[in-house]
């Protein structure tokens, strides 16, 4: 679990990015267009992913949730719920897609300070050059001196320091534990806290088409969090952070897919400087893995 995997730990969170674009999508349908409460939208995503996962749970047995850490694991499942919580309000209340993606994309330079505080890990001049540009491209997607900020804006931007602090917690606790059991924790308690906060709001049933895209999500979700912590548990938390910001392409093409919305002119600026940030940094790494060797 010590070694680093650079080139597979990019790959997993590209992945993870895309499979994540495709239930926004899904989730903006339920939720924007059908009218189902975001609330019941989360749980019903995550219930579903469970059901999914009993299979890979039975298979793994008790042993697969066997840890030394159990605080860690439910503080990381609380803050990621209420970030999710945050993140589908943010695309039930209509705000642009793009908007949303480019606001949560502030969530890299949280864990790479985060990173630096409390993981130990060595952020270089390089890795901070390569955030910095993903989000001054994340500024020129939103152009807040243009458009301002709505209110529901404030949405995403506690998405962003919630999943920041859910990643640290991720990185920290697949040092010691197995991807497998990373994964079952949060599927395992993640489903009861969606669900408290569904009662909360008012508990939905879902049915015809709304049951059909919630099934496909649920899927989606499962996939994409393992593809997540896998990302993690390959490489550093301030390396493979970046490249979630390639999930801003795939949701651009998803979009364009589903709902035939491609960015004006000006947007392609920011989309362009995001790619150069996790080009740059993949770049710097190689080039670092290459001269470690000689060097040793």
């Amino acid at each position: 679990m010590s070694q680093s995997f650079p080139l597979r730990g990019a790959a997993m969170m590209v992945g993870a990015g895309l499979c994540f674009a495709l239930a926004n999508a899904l989730t903006q349908i339920v939720t924007s267009q059908l009218g189902f409460r975001p609330q019941s939208d989360s749980f019903w995503q995550y219930a579903i992913a469970l059901v999914l996962a009993l299979p890979f749970l039975r298979r793994q047995g008790l042993r697969g949730l066997k840890t030394d850490r159990p605080g860690l694991h439910l503080a990381r499942v609380v803050v990621s719920a209420l970030g999710v919580q945050a993140f589908v309000m943010a695309l039930a209340h209509g705000t642009p897609i793009w908007q949303v993606i480019a606001l949560v994309m502030t969530s890299p330079f949280f864990v790479m300070l985060g990173a630096a505080l409390f993981l130990g890990e060595r952020v270089g001049p390089g890795r901070w050059g390569a955030a910095a540009l993903g989000f001054a491209g994340a500024m020129v997607l939103l152009r807040p001196w243009e458009t301002g900020f709505a209110p529901a804006a404030l949405y995403p931007v506690a998405a962003a320091l919630l999943w920041a602090a859910a990643s640290l917690m991720t990185k920290s606790l697949t040092t010691t534990e197995r991807p497998e059991t990373v994964t079952l924790w949060l599927l395992v308690l993640l489903t009861p806290i969606n669900g408290a906060i569904s009662l909360h709001a008012g508990f939905e049933w879902p049915t015809g088409m709304v049951l059909v895209w919630l099934l496909a999500g649920g899927a989606l979700v499962f996939l994409a969090q393992h593809l997540l912590t896998l990302a993690y548990s390959a490489a550093d938390a301030a390396f493979v952070q970046p490249f979630d910001d390639i999930k801003l392409l795939s949701n651009v093409a998803v979009g364009w897919l589903v709902f035939g919305y491609l960015p004006e002119g000006p947007l392609w600026l920011g989309v362009a400087m995001i790619l150069a940030a996790s080009g740059w940094l993949l770049w710097s790494e190689r080039q670092g893995a290459t001269l470690r060797p000689a060097a040793a």
